[in-house]
């Protein structure tokens, strides 16, 4: 991806770190739009992936002394923000769980919480978009996870295996298997 800012972001965590405000005001602005298409290819829910991606920042304010420059910025936030939504899909497995192993032969009238998003709560407005986000959220967590950083948000399979805390060659191996498996799933929905 090509870095279109005169300053780094390890340049601006750096100033942030030195008490420099605006810097950390130009990492919110830098990488919103970014880390809420991220949270949001994970949880398709707008109202989590925005406090996701607020979460994130607040981590990354509170915590801006634990950054350091052994991997890029960009590895730390997406980290954050890929582990705030991983808890949040797993809340709510645990909710549907619970929800489930309470229910007795009295009770036939619980109402679950829907995992349907409402159309005004998604950013596509394509329906090619929404078959192709239904797929991606079918794949499992770590197919999920390689995809949306190599084909959506377009990192490098370096800072990838940096995220995800896996060798380069297992990061490169669940691309192209989560890309087989977005394949078959396509064509499956296709099929309907």
């Amino acid at each position: 991806m090509e870095d279109k800012y005169k300053i780094t972001d390890e340049e601006l965590i750096a100033r942030f770190q030195a008490g420099d405000e605006s810097a950390f005001e130009e990492i919110v602005h830098r990488y919103s739009g970014r880390l809420m298409n991220f949270a949001y290819r994970f949880l398709l829910d707008r109202e989590e992936s925005e406090d996701v991606v607020q979460d994130t920042f607040l981590k990354v304010y509170q915590n801006r002394n634990a950054y350091k420059e052994i991997a890029k910025f960009s590895t730390w936030i997406y980290t954050i923000t890929g582990n705030l939504a991983k808890t949040i899909l797993r809340k709510r497995r645990n909710r549907q769980l619970f929800f489930f192993s309470r229910l007795g032969p009295e009770e036939k009238d619980i109402e679950f919480p829907s995992t349907d998003k409402l159309p005004e709560h998604t950013f596509e407005e394509k329906y090619d978009d929404k078959i192709v986000q239904k797929a991606i959220v079918k794949l499992p967590e770590q197919f999920r996870t390689a995809i949306i950083l190599r084909d959506i948000q377009d990192l490098s399979y370096e800072e990838i295996s940096n995220i995800v805390d896996a060798p380069l060659g297992t990061v490169k191996s669940r691309i192209n298997r989560a890309r087989l498996r977005l394949q078959e799933e396509l064509e499956s929905l296709k099929s309907k």
